[in-house]
């Protein structure tokens, strides 16, 4: 049995806003990931098994290779039908966020959230969240938000607690929601590569293969799905852009929105390539930068720039990287996998980090 990480209250208020809900609208980060689809659709799946109205908004555009999940293809994307989730935002009654704590993360879509009377609740594993929710489940020492999302749905099946519902799941959408949570869990720890050194990490894993789960499928869907320009995008990367500061044990990467157009860059293109470098004796710290335009929704972050850089950041063992993401690039995140932004031309931006990643990353 899983240890219970949630309080009393925090199970009682969730099962009351559910139970009390209709219409439900689950909302995810921009650039969704794995674990932003992985997270928002087993809510979806979860809810409509009890009967629920659910959509889920993206703020922008998923990558290709997670359009596969289980009724991802049903996701309303904000930036290109705003008026129809808009309307479904005033119809709700409970509205779910998941894998973000701000709503700053979700652009233009997070205004719209903050004018909303209706109950919302925040599932999220980031520090530091914001206080807008009326009930908020944030776990930092999650390693995803996806396994947060297993442990509230084990939870409200309880037997215990007054029935949701839950215990009425069918096979099909036990495997729906197994599949969803693999694949956040699996993505967001890099294949099980870092932050997942805990025995009930694997329980959970066991229990989703035994609900239907097909690891080694989702493996492939994910991971060897790329284009050929995608690999040629990384090969370019590591022979051409590469920089090694080996006294820090260090490596960065950056690139121009010009160099992205080049190897006919979509979105997701550029997951996963902030962690090539680690896979290099000795480096222990990688940064990857890209540059990308400010879109209508960060015209006051901005302050006038029309440039917006993305920056990612990967460590191994207890080398945190969050400190210098939140100081240096306004960010945050996990120890070992955090990312901020730079509103400004990418060479500031990478000097930026050339003047300061000396102060922050190990000699060892």
């Amino acid at each position: 049995m899983l240890t219970s990480i949630f309080s009393e209250l925090e199970i009682q208020t969730a099962q009351e806003f559910i139970n009390q809900s209709n219409n439900v609208v689950i909302l995810t980060h921009m650039s969704p990931d794995g674990d932003a689809m992985g997270s928002s659709l087993a809510m979806r799946h979860f809810l409509e098994s009890l009967g629920k109205q659910v959509s889920v908004i993206v703020p922008n555009a998923f990558p290709d290779f997670l359009a596969w999940l289980p009724k991802a293809n049903e996701d309303i994307i904000y930036e290109n039908q705003r008026a129809e989730a808009d309307a479904l935002l005033e119809q709700a009654d409970l509205v779910i966020c998941t894998d973000f704590n701000d709503p700053k993360r979700i652009g233009s879509l997070g205004d719209k959230l903050l004018t909303l009377t209706c109950k919302k609740m925040m599932i999220d594993h980031h520090l530091h969240p914001a206080s807008f929710p009326d009930l908020t489940l944030s776990y930092p020492s999650s390693p995803s938000t996806c396994e947060l999302v297993y442990r509230l749905i084990c939870e409200l099946q309880r037997s215990d607690l007054p029935s949701t519902g839950v215990a009425d799941l069918q096979r099909s959408d036990l495997t729906n929601i197994a599949t969803c949570i693999y694949t956040g869990m699996m993505t967001d720890t890099g294949n099980f590569s870092f932050n997942s050194n805990y025995p009930e990490m694997y329980q959970i894993i066991g229990e989703l293969v035994a609900f239907g789960v097909n690891k080694d499928e989702i493996y492939n869907r994910v991971f060897n799905a790329y284009s050929a320009d995608r690999m040629r995008l990384m090969g370019y990367c590591l022979y051409q852009k590469m920089k090694i500061f080996p006294e820090h044990h260090t490596a960065l990467i950056y690139l121009s929105r010009k160099e992205l157009y080049r190897f006919n860059f979509q979105s997701g293109d550029a997951e996963g390539i902030v962690n090539l470098p680690l896979q290099i004796k000795d480096i222990h710290y990688s940064c990857f930068m890209r540059e990308d335009k400010v879109n209508p929704t960060e015209v006051a972050l901005a302050g006038g720039s029309k440039t917006k850089i993305k920056i990612s950041l990967r460590s191994q063992g207890n080398r945190p990287v969050n400190v210098f993401a939140k100081d240096i690039f306004n960010g945050g995140g996990h120890a070992n996998a955090s990312g901020g932004e730079y509103y400004g031309p990418l060479p500031e931006a990478v000097q930026l980090f050339i003047d300061n990643y000396a102060q922050y990353f190990d000699q060892e």
